[in-house]
């Protein structure tokens, strides 16, 4: 077998050599892209943390018995900040909220439209399957360090890397909910006149919402579940007492963290399912 290990492949050193190329001739973009992404996560935390904790608490609990008119929704939220409070952990909660909303937002705000697209055109969706397939099973420390290189410590390596783990849900239940969309209603749609315009957001999202939805809080998952390894890079966040504690065997530290975190991902996932009829 040695003639197929003689020559190989330089995978790579190709790979290596591209970003830096990348390094040498767009090293100011990726300064700037960095510069501000840095700028609009601290921003929007400095901004919540302006908020005092309790006054944010009731905020969050008004808007879950706005959104789904739950009392024991309400009751779970108010729990659990007050049981993060507690545990010293806020700041730390906010950081990790803001960096997966972000993540969350920038993953529905290209994904969305890139699922579309591979609902309308099969032969988009042949040639982008693969690439979602590539970025969901590739490990995330491999791409961690590119991102790492390229935009320097901090929580946008981070973020960046968050975002292509998790932009692949987005993408594949938005094309699978316009996929699934009855002929029976866009028949009805073009009988009726509708542009494709129309017709897609009269008809195609409104029908497809449910299935847009569970993207958006399978991305929030997938989003939290980078929050340990976006601490590696230097992120902020509930990640960095968890890395401290797997530092010094720390089980009471690591134990704290890893319900802050859980809890913040039950909140979420709760808060963006599709409200209830509130007739």
């Amino acid at each position: 077998m040695n003639w197929l290990t003689d020559q190989k492949v330089p995978l790579g050193q190709w790979v290596e050599a591209f970003v830096d190329w990348l390094i040498g001739n767009a090293s100011g973009f990726f300064d700037a892209i960095a510069f501000s992404l840095e700028w609009l996560i601290l921003g929007a935390t400095d901004l919540i943390l302006f908020i005092p904790a309790l006054l944010f608490t009731a905020l969050v609990a008004g808007f879950a018995w706005w959104l789904h008119r739950s009392l024991g929704l309400v009751a779970f939220v108010v729990f659990s900040l007050l049981l993060i409070i507690n545990l010293g952990y806020w700041v730390e909660m906010i950081e990790t909220l803001v960096l997966v909303l972000t993540a969350t937002f920038l993953c529905v705000l290209f994904g969305i439209p890139i699922g579309i697209m591979a609902a309308h055109y099969p032969k988009f969706n042949t040639a982008l399957r693969p690439v979602l397939d590539l970025m969901q099973t590739i490990p995330t420390f491999v791409y961690l360090i590119p991102t790492l290189i390229l935009f320097g410590l901090g929580v946008v390596p981070g973020l960046i890397s968050t975002i292509i783990f998790a932009i692949a849900a987005p993408i594949r239940l938005t094309a699978l909910g316009i996929g699934s969309v009855p002929q029976e209603l866009i028949e009805a749609g073009k009988a009726f006149g509708a542009t494709r315009a129309k017709l897609l957001f009269k008809v195609e999202l409104p029908a497809a919402m449910p299935n847009i939805m569970a993207g958006v809080t399978q991305c929030i998952m997938l989003s939290l579940s980078m929050v340990v390894i976006s601490a590696l890079v230097g992120a902020d966040g509930l990640g960095k007492p968890v890395v401290r504690a797997l530092n010094t065997v720390n089980i009471a530290q690591g134990f704290e963290a890893g319900l802050a975190i859980v809890l913040v991902a039950i909140m979420l996932d709760r808060l963006c399912k599709q409200p209830e009829s509130k007739a």
